[in-house]
């Protein structure tokens, strides 16, 4: 859609520098991918700003739908199917005037049928450009995951009903499969986890509960119900599931794990799946992995410039491990894809072992671990050694056996990364000395610590200056005077100065106040004394104490940092820093 003369128009209107631009020209030829994509996934031209540019180039109007209001009569002049096919959708009409949104005006193919529409219903059709991203947001309200179930359901009701009384007689585990998949069920995953990728949604809970069957979506770190389905159905979703992940469905004793990949439409999902059996049935979670093949730097993930540079030069050592800590779901594996994206190069033999692969990197061997068949962290660690690795990636350190492998590993002039849980950088040791490493073993090998958690961001659209209560002033000044000043800027004598905000809720937030996440994070580095410390006589209490004399930030003086920078709220940094 953008062609070199309309970059240079907008070099000229200084929407983008020259040299930003030749660089998105060489990214768009080398990796043949559109030249607007590479312009707004890296952030040198906002995706409005370049639609509305375009869209002044081809003679039409400009239009955002984010926060304009659709009549539903006005939305299905264009059927659903037709819009998410040709990238168009209605969005005003004036009697016989139709105002029609498209995302790509040269899309001749979408201009005929809806000139087609046009003729067949006597319509004047008035054509606008709008954004991909707007479009995706317009794509949603065409229905909302209740109404969609809910088509299902009354079929469902009774043909499930017969299934279970068909069951005991006649089916065995063999063409019980056959049956789910040809039921309505199918329809109803299929749809819930439409809507998961729709909306943003980082996991899928379906429980069972006393009110039905609960769907819940995480979305931005909070779990919230998306719809109930009724108890009767349950079951059959579960194994409709199990299907999809390629697991028993005679076996509802266990746990199991699984993977499902599909494609939704135009969408494509991958999730990784968890069953749980429970007294009397199962429950499931399905975390949503990133299918974009997009690896954000650390700067993109909200490290501050301080933690970026004390991050890269432990990296850039010959060996030594370094560690991501954080209960689940605060970022760490994305986290270690940045720091191997970092380092990954034709002269560098990247490899790793993970449970499963979340994100998938050219240039880097990714390996997954397999229980099953013994093929395990521990395992896989041996293997590993003999492929004549420069960089190890392990998953996660969940034994002694792991533990004591991959110490070895950075001995013997490798660069390890890998994740533990535990609640904070510091707390990684007391882990590693529970696993039976020896502190001296550690103090020889461990070149950083990274604690990180994922804050919600205050949306941009609804951001509005804020007060805040007195009692969570003091909590932070009393948190931040102790940092230095080039790490913390802020004047605590005259609070006044202080600016804080938060997000009042819109349409484009949910209503919520936040959209998106940041990391709030510590970074220890294990150099000079601290090295001495560890290796003769570790305390939690004297570590502590010299890292605050060697200017250590921790994660919730990192939140703190970020609410006063206006990114988040104190409210939300003290949530996250109680789990």
């Amino acid at each position: 859609m953008i062609t070199p003369e309309m970059l240079e128009k907008m070099i000229a209107g200084k929407k983008i520098s020259r040299a930003d631009a030749q660089e998105a020209l060489q990214i768009s030829q080398r990796d043949k991918v559109d030249l607007e994509r590479v312009l707004t996934e890296k952030n040198w031209v906002n995706a409005e700003v370049l639609t509305a540019f375009c869209a002044a180039e081809y003679g039409l109007a400009y239009i955002n739908l984010a926060d304009r209001k659709i009549e539903n009569s006005v939305l299905n002049l264009v059927p659903e199917e037709t819009s998410r096919t040709y990238g168009v959708v209605a969005f005003g009409r004036k009697e016989n005037k139709i105002d029609l949104a498209l995302v790509d005006p040269k899309n001749f193919k979408a201009v005929e049928a809806m000139e087609f529409l046009a003729k067949k219903n006597g319509w004047t059709l008035v054509y606008h450009m709008i954004s991909p991203a707007s479009f995706a947001l317009a794509q949603k309200r065409y229905r909302v995951l209740g109404e969609e179930v809910g088509e299902v359901l009354e079929f469902a009701k009774e043909k499930y009903r017969q299934e279970e009384d068909l069951a005991e007689e006649d089916l065995d585990a063999s063409n019980l499969e056959q049956v789910i998949k040809s039921a309505p069920v199918s329809k109803i995953v299929s749809v819930i986890i439409k809507y998961a990728v729709d909306g943003g949604a980082s996991d899928i809970h379906i429980e069972p509960t006393a009110e039905g069957s609960k769907v819940r979506f995480r979305v931005d770190g909070i779990l919230r119900v998306a719809l109930v389905l009724p108890s009767y159905i349950h079951s059959a979703v579960i194994s409709r599931i199990k299907v999809l992940a390629n697991l028993k469905l005679d076996e509802t004793r266990r746990p199991q794990d699984g993977r499902i990949k599909m494609r939704l439409g135009k969408l494509s999902a991958d999730l990784r799946v968890s069953i749980l059996p429970l007294v009397e049935t199962e429950k499931v979670v399905m975390r949503l992995l990133d299918t974009s093949g997009v690896v954000l730097t650390l700067e993109q993930l909200g490290f501050r410039k301080k933690f970026v540079e004390l991050i890269a030069g432990a990296i850039q050592k010959s060996h030594g491990e370094i560690l991501v800590t954080g209960p689940t779901g605060s970022g760490k594996s994305t986290t270690l894809y940045s720091l191997l994206n970092m380092l990954n190069g034709e002269d560098v033999n990247i490899v790793t072992l993970e449970d499963p692969p979340e994100y998938f990197i050219p240039g880097i061997n990714q390996s997954q671990v397999n229980a099953d068949v013994g093929f395990t962290f521990a395992s896989g660690l041996r293997s590993l050694l003999r492929q004549d690795p420069d960089v190890i990636m392990v998953g996660e350190i969940r034994d002694t056996e792991t533990a004591e492998l991959s110490i070895h590993a950075a001995l013997t002039g490798h660069i390890v990364f890998s994740t533990l849980h535990t609640n904070s950088a510091i707390g990684a040791i007391p882990r590693l000395m529970d696993m039976h490493v020896e502190p001296f073993l550690i103090s020889a090998t461990m070149e950083a610590i990274i604690g990180q958690r994922l804050v919600r961001k205050i949306c941009e659209h609804c951001k509005k200056p804020s007060p805040i209560p007195g009692d969570l002033m003091s909590e932070m000044i009393e948190n931040l005077k102790i940092l230095k000043k080039e790490d913390c800027p802020f004047d605590f004598v005259n609070t006044a100065s202080l600016s804080f905000y938060r997000g009042t809720g819109c349409s484009k937030c949910g209503n919520s106040g936040y959209k998106g996440r940041t990391v709030i994070a510590e970074v220890l580095m294990i150099e000079g004394p601290l090295k001495d410390m560890l290796a003769s006589s570790f305390s939690i209490e004297k570590f502590s104490n010299a890292l605050a004399d060697h200017g250590y930030i921790t994660m919730k003086q990192d939140g703190f940092l970020k609410a006063l920078e206006g990114n988040t709220t104190i409210e939300e940094v003290l949530r996250v820093m109680r789990t």
